[in-house]
Formats: C-alpha cells, structure tokens, sequence
C-alpha cells in the first residue's frame, strides 16, 4: 500500500470517529410536525407540568403565555427580568414582560436553566426561540426525521 493510501485512511478513521464522538454529544429531541411546516417539541417545566413549544429559530425570545407563567410563579420556576417590544408576526409591536424560566427540561432530558421568556397574553401558543436554543447551541434542526439535536444540556442532577 502507498504511503498516501495509508495517510488516507488515517484520516478517514479520524474523522469518522470524531463524528461518532460529536453525534453522542448532542441529545436528540423527537419534533411532531403540524400542518405544513410548525414543528413542536415536548417540555415541562416545575408548575406546568408537560408542555409543547413549537420550535422558532426566527424568534429572538422563547415564549410562555399568561396561564403557564402563572403556574410557573406559584412553583418558584420564574423570576419577573424586566420587559421588551416584542415586534409580532404582523409587524405590530407590544411591550411584553420577560421572566427567567429557573428549569425547562427539553424532551425527557435536555437540561436549560435561567432560560428568558417573554410572556404572550391568554392562553396562546409557547415559541421556543433562540434564548433557549443558543443555551444548548450548537444545535441541528432536522425535517427528516423531525427532530432537534443539542449539544449542551444539562443534566436533571445539575
């Protein structure tokens, strides 16, 4: 065998362990897809019990709604940060109070603490959005399977 042959497959056995060694980092969330191309994960969070964000890389914040962040307040899992102008789908802007989520579990084990979000009024859809994604960034949206793959979560013991 060549020299450059055998450098080759160094390098090839490298990389490819080096992928392994990438792809057992991430923790992989199943998404369900709804209608055409919204994406949801499942989450809880200490007072709401088990909930679903959809996943929004556009959204600069993750989102509650008024019901959920009163379940998180009487739990002690959110802490009132301050407020934003939280510019709307319809270009419209509101000024939304903004809490830090103290614990939100990701699937069943993806671990984010002190996650900032906005709070929605009523009872309106949650967007998870970049202030939780970026926690665990770097991070893989994948349509084929649906799925999320982050690489730095926490642990439930952490």
């Amino acid at each position: 065998m060549s020299r450059s042959v055998i450098k080759s497959a160094v390098w090839l056995l490298l990389l490819f362990n080096f992928n392994l060694a990438v792809a057992e980092s991430f923790k992989t969330i199943p998404m369900n897809q709804k209608r055409l191309a919204t994406y949801y994960v499942q989450a809880n969070m200490l007072g709401s019990g088990n909930v679903e964000f959809m996943v929004d890389t556009g959204a600069g914040y993750t989102t509650i709604n008024e019901h959920t962040l009163a379940s998180l307040v009487e739990a002690n899992n959110a802490t009132y940060v301050g407020e934003l102008t939280g510019v709307m789908a319809d270009g419209s802007q509101q000024r939304l109070p903004v809490y830090r989520i103290k614990r939100l579990v990701l699937g069943e084990d993806c671990v984010l603490d002190d996650v900032e979000a906005a709070v929605f009024p009523r009872n309106t859809r949650m967007l998870l959005g970049l202030s939780a994604l970026e926690k665990a960034a770097p991070f893989v949206f994948s349509t084929n399977p649906p799925s999320l793959s982050l690489s730095n979560c926490g642990t439930a013991a952490g």
